[in-house]
């Protein structure tokens, strides 16, 4: 199923970057699936990993998803789906937050791989291009921290067990390696 997911996710993001650079998108889902599995977790959760931004990034559908690869990968890749990009980034995230409070722990291991990568990425950027990283965002650097930062809060309360401990232990190092930067 991970070959199958694979291949999906490779042709649903088909000629599609990174945000700003000329990194091609599917690297994104493939870190969050290898991230998850480094960490002992199932297959299904890697699937929905390779798979957690096609129907927010592309034309794929969670129907399609549902019929491909099963009921609990669809459920954990509509989590994963932002709702209404005609919300303010506020609220969006904002959303995100009260979800991740009571979202199962799947889904949360499916949140804090998909954010550490994230974060990752950022701090790899300002390594490269100092604060100038922080212009391809739709927020500025402070919306960022305040985003981050809560995330950090929920992963650190809600994932206590093992893999979830590690991965939010790995997150909130990397947010502050990213935020408490003179």
């Amino acid at each position: 199923m991970i070959f199958t997911a694979l291949r999906f996710a490779d042709d649903a993001h088909s000629g599609q970057f990174r945000k700003g650079s000329r990194v091609p998108y599917l690297i994104h889902p493939l870190s969050v699936a290898r991230i998850l599995l480094d960490h002992g977790c199932s297959d299904e959760l890697a699937v929905a990993a390779l798979l957690h931004d096609t129907v927010e990034d592309t034309q794929v559908t969670v129907d399609e998803i549902r019929t491909i690869f099963g009921e609990t990968v669809a459920r954990l890749v509509e989590f994963a789906t932002e709702p209404e990009k005609i919300w303010s980034w506020e609220k969006r995230k904002e959303h995100t937050i009260r979800l991740l409070g009571e979202v199962e722990p799947a889904a949360l291991l499916l949140s804090v791989a998909d954010k550490l990568d994230n974060i990752r990425s950022i701090r790899y950027d300002l390594e490269r291009c100092g604060e100038k990283a922080w212009q391809r965002f739709k927020r500025p650097r402070a919306k960022q921290r305040w985003y981050y930062e809560s995330l950090c809060r929920i992963f650190d309360a809600r994932l206590v067990d093992s893999p979830g401990v590690d991965l939010a232990a790995k997150f909130h190092a990397e947010v502050e390696a990213v935020f408490d930067q003179t």
